[in-house]
């Protein structure tokens, strides 16, 4: 989820630290793999949507590609959020079939039960159905974090829609298997059915296109695996140019939709997308969909990491709304939403958290992205001083990792405390190619999966041959910072560290005028030689505090 509003920053500030919620039954049913979700595996989704504008409601249909792999229950669960309403749903026989036999559907809040002998169909064998719809889709309340449909009008007067669900789920607009760990495999396409001659854009890459009776017809394929909340769509009155970027991996296609109007902007602001592409690919690996190709799309809410098709709301400045996160000047060199929704595309999108809980692998490295842009164009030293200004934003309120199989993402802190531990691991691996290699890998090894966050931490350590069970489990399970408790007595100096895991330990330096001296505390006291006299600091590249 994209970052917090000020309004809704304030209103988080006020709540007692540790706060916690109580989950409903409604919760499990959205955030686990129950009886409904277990047996089988989605392929492909091929949704159809039509739209009315003026009473702000569509109809639709979307065919479920699913394979069978486990032992089927007597029902399917199939989620769309109230107060959509299914209509209706038809399984087909087979793939070579055309025989298609009508489901019971029993409501359950948000959740749809498919009645259905499903214990008749094969495993192993990829089956589909037809989940028909309509209903007048929730309203975005403060989007992209409170998210929904965005029924908006450009600046003269035109129609501009979009939506945005991330947190909220797609199955707020569309019928689905709303888990975060069940990609469509095969793909997806998406048709998007819309009055007048209004673009209407989607994922992935344009295949068709047709107008008759006052509707213009659009669809849209993804040939790559897609989370469901990145699966959207804007219309409205845009203009596209395309552009080619020559990458790792050949041609890579980049397209561009603005509000017409803002065509002379957005060319001058997106200019950047090529650099910040060649950036990543450095860092990062090739980008992860050379075959749907990249867009930037102006969107009527701030931005978010739809795949292949980015949203960009950031009125054309620089830093985050024409502020710098850090407050270290460096964030205000580059367009926040174009760098952070971008850098998605390798984390969030390629290499996706199995559970919600886990999303500090999308938010943190992809806000450790930003660090790694800055050093792209403004040198290494500017970009580690990026990284260390964001840490003022940790709150430290609740451990990063979430409650799994609740549908819950975790706190603020999965953006700049994840962050702040990719930081110190490269600190840490003291080599910056190898840390650079580890991070590519991560999109290699991972590629178009969905992950735990102990995959990500067993990987890391191994490729930087760091033990980091001990840091994981400080930073990422805990909201408890290390507290470097020293003192200066005779010609020695003690030092030990507070408030941390069994088994702790980082690898600082002492700083005392020109001369440096490594340590690796421990919650035991230490005890060196010391004749560097009292006024002495500590490496700052290591979220700790300090008490003398």
């Amino acid at each position: 989820m994209k970052k917090l509003s000020y309004c809704f920053l304030i209103l988080w500030y006020l709540l007692p630290a540790g706060t916690t919620f109580a989950y409903t039954h409604a919760d499990t049913l959205r955030g686990s793999d129950g009886r409904g979700r277990s047996w089988w595996d989605v392929r492909h989704y091929d949704l159809y949507v039509k739209f009315d504008t003026l009473e702000k409601s569509i109809t639709g249909r979307n065919q479920v590609f699913f394979k069978v792999i486990n032992t089927p229950t007597d029902s399917m669960q199939i989620d769309l959020q109230s107060p959509m309403q299914l209509d209706s749903v038809v399984i087909v026989q087979s793939l070579r079939s055309s025989v298609q036999s009508r489901a019971a559907i029993v409501n359950e809040g948000n959740v749809w039960w498919v009645k259905y002998p499903f214990h008749k169909l094969k495993t192993d064998s990829t089956y589909s159905l037809i989940a028909y719809y309509h209903g007048t889709p929730r309203k975005a309340v403060n989007p992209p974090w409170d998210g929904g449909f965005s029924w908006k009008r450009d600046s003269t007067g035109k129609q501009w829609i979009a939506v945005s669900c991330q947190g909220l789920g797609a199955s707020v607009w569309w019928p689905c298997k709303d888990a975060q760990w069940d990609e469509p495999e095969q793909g997806m396409k998406v048709t998007l059915d819309v009055p007048g001659n209004f673009s209407a854009i989607s994922n992935g890459r344009l295949i068709s296109q047709v107008s008759e009776n006052g509707y213009t017809q659009s669809t849209w394929e993804t040939k790559n695996p897609i989370n469901n909340y990145d699966v959207t769509f804007y219309i409205g009155d845009y203009i596209h140019w395309h552009d080619t970027l020559a990458g790792e991996k050949g041609t890579l296609d980049l397209d561009f939709w603005v509000l017409r109007y803002n065509e002379a902007r957005a060319r001058k602001q997106f200019a950047v997308v090529k650099q910040m592409i060649h950036c990543f690919e450095y860092w990062m690996g090739p980008y992860p969909f050379y075959e749907d190709g990249y867009k930037l799309v102006e969107a009527p809410y701030l931005g978010m990491e739809h795949q292949g098709a980015v949203a960009y709301g950031n009125n054309y400045q620089m830093g985050y709304l024409g502020y710098d996160r850090s407050m270290t000047g460096y964030g205000n060199a580059w367009d926040y939403i174009i760098i952070h929704e971008s850098g998605h595309e390798w984390f969030g999108n390629n290499v996706t958290a199995r559970d919600m809980a886990d999303n500090w692998i999308h938010e943190g490295i992809t806000s450790y992205s930003e660090s790694l842009f800055t050093e792209c164009i403004m040198g290494r030293e500017k970009g580690m001083k990026y990284s260390r200004g964001l840490w003022h934003n940790i709150r430290n309120d609740k451990p990063v990792i979430g409650d799994y199989g609740v549908n819950e993402e975790g706190p603020g802190d999965i953006y700049e405390k994840g962050s702040a531990i990719m930081h110190m691991i490269r600190v840490m691996t003291n080599d910056d190619e190898k840390f650079r290699l580890m991070l590519r890998g991560l999109g290699k090894e991972f590629y178009h999966q969905t992950v735990t966050t102990k995959q990500v931490e067993d990987y890391i350590s191994n490729k930087t041959g760091l033990n980091l069970k001990a840091f994981f489990n400080q930073y990422l399970r805990t909201t408890d910072i290390p507290q470097l408790e020293y003192y200066i007595k005779d010609d020695e100096l003690s030092f030990k560290f507070n408030n941390t895991v069994e088994g702790f330990t980082l690898p600082l330096t002492i700083i005392a005028g020109e001369t440096t001296t490594p340590i690796k505390p421990t919650s035991e006291w230490q005890h060196i030689k010391w004749t560097g006299g009292y006024n002495v600091k500590f490496s700052n590249d290591f979220l700790i505090k300090i008490k003398k």
